[in-house]
């Protein structure tokens, strides 16, 4: 395959799997919770140990208000909670609360399901190429 034929397969590819993935997360997100996509991702990112503004901001590639206000909203919904650093007060700090963690594991329990529904027709040796297929694409990204 040549260059010109996997940017092509490229552009056919991920777009639309990352916009119908999205408006799933977004659909679940926004229905059951009704959270933004910048929201929900503020939480998986907290979950993930992203645990200020700023890093939030940088890991999403969001502005630090864009990331403010998200984190302001989930605050204002008891998903999210600000805590005092210990070692320097003037560094505030963020932990989901019992409902925020909550609120994401039903997210990524229906958003899971159904990307398995997907790739259920997918064989043992098809899911292992599509998972070594991702991991160089990551790779070539990173």
């Amino acid at each position: 395959m040549s260059a010109t034929e996997l940017i092509e397969t490229f552009w056919e590819t991920i777009p639309p799997v990352w916009r119908q993935t999205r408006g799933q997360i977004r659909g679940v997100a926004a229905e059951r919770f009704g959270l933004t996509v910048e929201q929900f991702q503020a939480l998986r990112r907290i979950r993930r140990g992203f645990d200020t503004v700023s890093a939030l901001a940088e890991e999403g590639r969001l502005s630090r208000s864009q990331a403010s206000r998200a984190v302001d909203a989930l605050v204002n919904r008891n998903l999210v909670k600000r805590l005092t650093d210990a070692e320097d007060r003037r560094h505030i700090r963020l932990s989901l609360t019992d409902d925020g963690g909550q609120a994401l594991s039903e997210i990524y329990a229906e958003t899971e399901s159904w990307l398995a529904a997907r790739f259920r027709s997918l064989t043992p040796e098809q899911t292992a190429q599509v998972i070594e297929a991702l991991s160089r694409l990551r790779t070539a990204f990173n």
